[in-house]
């Protein structure tokens, strides 16, 4: 009886020590939220390890996948946008990928052979409507004198966010983009690191508008029964922020990744995404009642493709503007 139990003791001891791991890279709020939610069910599905690594804003966590290229840690990267993505192919840091579920989405020209989406979102200047009575509605609003030191954005170069509002912008007034920045740095409190802390700002009351997503009316909605923070996508029109999963070029996991891409198409990941991640599932699920007060996008803004490939450029002339240097 005694040699049975040792040798059970031992079986276990070796399964558990061989089973596969999966290491993700992602951004802090995937981590701190749907991770926690969706790893446990991914690690039963397939007798897995999943370590969750997070760096800060997606824009961070691209800096560092270029940093191991030559020696990958992570076998999957999650968050990044459709210009962070562009980056990647650029320097060679995730492969080519088409899905066995891709049937599932429910916009299929969001896909990219090298990123397959999982949510998607329009940005949106997001206000407490406690404090702001006579909000926003145009890029030139901003400008008012009234919101001097009241707006936080985010850092272009480490935040996806900021990114994006960087290319909306850029959508917004083409080669006269700076234009509106040079007089638009005026009015900003201060240029966060990543989203995590601008809407700590936010919450704090330490700022009163800040750049985030149109999804965050129901955020505010579900959390304090009210729509406190109101979500404004301004008359020039919306930009829409797609998030993507993509594998790492020489992932050491190829396979389990592959899965986990797939898993985020499923519906015990979509399900999640409204009132984890606050954005728009890329599937068809069902969307809880708080989304009811996301505003309606009634005209898309897009970006031109030398934009997206002209990025390290756009980034030092923003730089140089906005920072100084």
């Amino acid at each position: 009886m005694k040699k049975v139990l040792i040798y059970l003791i031992l079986t276990i001891s070796v399964i558990l020590f061989s089973a596969e791991k999966l290491v993700v890279y992602t951004y802090d709020s995937f981590v701190s939220g749907i991770g926690k939610e969706i790893v446990p069910i991914f690690e039963k599905m397939y007798g897995c390890k999943v370590e969750l690594l997070s760096f800060g804003d997606a824009g961070t966590v691209l800096s560092r996948l270029m940093l191991e290229k030559n020696n990958p840690k992570a076998d999957v990267i999650v968050g990044l946008d459709q210009a962070l993505l562009i980056r990647a192919i650029e320097n060679d840091l995730v492969q080519k990928f088409k899905p066995e579920n891709l049937s599932l989405l429910k916009y299929p020209e969001l896909y990219n052979e090298y990123g397959t989406p999982y949510d998607f979102g329009a940005i949106a200047i997001v206000y407490n409507k406690e404090k702001i009575k006579n909000p926003p509605k145009s890029f030139n609003d901003l400008l008012k004198d009234e919101f001097r030191g009241k707006i936080v954005v985010q850092d272009p170069r480490t935040s996806s966010t900021g990114l994006s509002f960087l290319l909306w912008t850029i959508a917004a007034f083409n080669e006269k983009y700076l234009d509106f920045w040079s007089k638009f740095k005026d009015n900003l409190l201060t240029i966060t690191p990543g989203w995590d802390e601008a809407f700590e700002m936010l919450e704090s009351g330490e700022a009163d508008i800040m750049v985030s997503y149109a999804t965050d009316g129901a955020y505010s909605y579900y959390y304090y029964g009210n729509v406190k923070y109101v979500p404004v996508i301004l008359d020039e029109g919306a930009f829409v922020q797609v998030e993507y999963a993509s594998l790492v070029k020489n992932a050491k996991n190829e396979e389990l990744a592959k899965k986990f891409i797939e898993f985020l198409l499923s519906d015990d990941f979509q399900e999640k995404v409204p009132l984890n991640q606050w954005m728009l599932p890329v599937t068809n699920v069902k969307l809880p009642e708080a989304f009811k007060y996301v505003p309606e996008i009634k005209k898309v803004l897009e970006i031109k493709e030398d934009i997206y490939m002209n990025q390290e450029r756009i980034l030092k002339e923003w730089a140089k503007e906005v920072i100084g240097g």
